[in-house]
């Protein structure tokens, strides 16, 4: 089971990081892509640096060891910013083509997250 588990939270951090770091930096760019993306929403296209800059981060936290409660920050924002996406999709009358991607990677999120090895989970000093 220990095996498993760990197989499973390699895999979906490594593609949450193979979906997000690049993404980032795309956005950081405002690359034409990631304006398409945007411009539909409404969002100001200074956005994309910020949530660029952050995924990049991120992105790097999650491979690093050690830093629990930062890991916990990057999960959290991964997940604020995919959901955020899935909302602001549907929320503009987009097709439900372009959920797809958000609502992956937020499975990907969770499957990561809760598959974490005790050695990189956040210890509670109240236990």
């Amino acid at each position: 089971m220990e095996k498993r588990n760990k197989i499973i939270y390699w895999i979906s951090t490594i593609l949450v990081v193979l979906a997000t770091f690049p993404g980032g930096l795309g956005q950081i760019y405002h690359a034409k892509w990631s304006l398409d993306l945007i411009r539909p929403l409404g969002y100001p296209e200074y956005i994309l640096t910020i949530i660029g800059i952050w995924k990049v981060l991120g992105g790097i936290v999650l491979l690093i060891p050690k830093f629990p409660l930062v890991k916990e920050w990057a999960y959290a924002g991964f997940f604020f910013a995919m959901s955020g996406a899935v909302f602001s999709h549907l929320a503009s009358g987009e097709s439900m083509v372009k959920i797809v991607s958000p609502v992956a990677i937020l499975i990907l999120i969770l499957l990561s997250w809760y598959f974490k090895p005790v050695d990189r989970k956040l210890i509670s000093v109240n236990q």
